[in-house]
């Protein structure tokens, strides 16, 4: 089984103000993301991290690796860096790649941490992360119209791994509420 996740940003204390997380402080949401992530994860499973894994951790990112089940996969985010230098943490994936195009299934897949406006095919699914939950930045407009781009972001993705299926249900629901808000907005406005 192949499963898709990004920015938990373990460890980053601020990331739950920015993103509105439901946590009480950094060590309960590492501790949540770790819990729903071996709750669904198996030990020959692949998981592919579309970036920002830890920032600003105190804990060593060695650490959160071994607890975490199944065969890591990283492609490389902005926040991703610091804690790729320690000691033997590329040790913990399979593979360590910047872009990566594979099959799942009958699909093919393009993972790459940011959202791109344009990838090749167009049978070809875009898998990303870094937005996190936001849309208020001037890219949403063109990006929610994209129906084969999909956010792998765990704020949007239950704070867990998820099957690509799951992508496409989670991102058809989280573009559903951004529509429903925006709607919400103009009423209030009139």
């Amino acid at each position: 089984m192949n499963y898709y996740t990004a920015d938990l940003h373990l460890g980053h204390t601020n990331i739950i103000k920015f993103c509105n997380r439901p946590f009480a402080n950094a060590h309960e949401m590492d501790r949540t993301l770790i819990e729903n992530w071996n709750a669904r994860v198996r030990r020959n499973d692949h998981v592919y991290i579309i970036g920002d894994f830890a920032f600003r951790n105190q804990r060593p990112a060695t650490k959160y690796l071994e607890e975490l089940k199944g065969k890591k996969h990283l492609i490389v985010g902005n926040h991703d860096s610091k804690w790729m230098k320690e000691d033997g943490v590329l040790d913990h994936f399979e593979s360590v790649d910047l872009m990566i195009e594979i099959n799942d299934g009958k699909r093919k897949i393009l993972m790459c941490h940011y959202p791109l406006m344009s990838w090749k095919g167009k049978s070809t699914f875009l898998v990303y992360g870094h937005i996190h939950n936001n849309t208020n930045d001037s890219y949403w407009p063109l990006l929610k119209t994209y129906d084969r781009a999909l956010n792998a972001g765990v704020d949007i993705n239950s704070f867990q791994p998820a099957t690509f299926e799951e992508l496409v249900v989670n991102n058809e629901r989280w573009r559903e509420e951004q529509n429903g808000a925006l709607l919400q907005d103009v009423k209030l406005s009139q």
